[in-house]
């Protein structure tokens, strides 16, 4: 069985940071791994160490400055990496979930896997939709918020999954699937110093669209950023000073207030 993850380097912010236009300054820009696709990462490697999968393969569109993110995937356990890239996506701000499908969805009829895990969504833009629109696009199975997935499986993936309301489904879903892995279902590894030195050694499959076989028109965005800005607290914050014995009565005041106690 070969499983393909998704891999996204995503912006982190620091505490405080200015805005530019539509952007966040760079000089408080940082890197890392996208926590969701973490996930994925690790669900994969641990199919791989039970025996269920031969081979785990990670894709990533990104420049070649992302490519320090995707050896942490490699050092973590994946095989080997794909990295898209082309000038067309040079200038564009926001890559959209129909062009991140068009391009997926190509690397995944390409490698033909058994399986793609996918995060949940990326901590930069939230879409959360990617991996359910890519399965779409091929005709695959899918299941979505997936926090439990059994490594015992053959045609078949048996897992659970979060709802609406905090209620759990229990299905199963015939192969090939994508699945989207949430949070919490593993606990991410630390890349051990040999898996680093590994990592730099493994294959890193750089491709263009055309490559691919995916027209330059596929990522002409339907989505424009036309601004950001910090949203404005809306909610009151009351503090007083002094011991709790001499604030009390006025915390217990203010509860009846807002209706809190009677």
């Amino acid at each position: 069985m070969k499983i393909l993850v998704t891999v996204k380097e995503v912006a982190t912010v620091e505490d405080e940071f200015e805005i530019e236009g539509t952007g966040i300054a760079d000089q408080y820009l940082g890197a890392d791994l996208n926590e969701w696709d973490d996930y994925a990462i690790e669900e994969a490697v641990q199919l791989q160490e039970a025996g269920v999968a031969d081979e785990v393969v990670t894709v990533t569109i990104g420049p070649e400055e992302c490519e320090q993110t995707i050896r942490q995937a490699l050092a973590k356990g994946a095989d080997r990496a794909v990295r898209i890239w082309d000038d067309s996506l040079e200038d564009v701000d926001l890559l959209d979930v129909g062009a991140k499908t068009e391009i997926l969805s190509a690397v995944v009829e390409e490698e033909d896997p058994d399986l793609v895990l996918t995060g949940v969504q990326a901590g930069d833009d939230s879409f959360g939709a990617t991996g359910v629109s890519v399965a779409e696009h091929l005709g695959y199975q899918w299941g979505a918020v997936v926090n439990h997935l059994e490594h015992d499986f053959d045609d078949a993936a048996s897992v659970r999954r979060e709802l609406e309301g905090g209620v759990e489904e229990l299905t199963e879903i015939e192969l090939p699937a994508v699945l989207t892995i949430q949070t919490g279902i593993n606990e991410p590894r630390y890349a051990s110093l040999r898996g680093i030195r590994q990592a730099q050694r493994k294959e890193l499959d750089v491709k263009a669209l055309a490559d691919l076989g995916v027209d330059e028109s596929a990522v002409d965005a339907e989505l424009e950023l036309t601004d950001m800005y910090e949203p404005e607290s809306e909610s009151d914050v009351t503090t007083w000073e002094g011991s709790a014995e001499e604030t009390a009565g006025e915390l217990a005041e203010l509860l009846r207030d807002k209706g809190v106690a009677q």
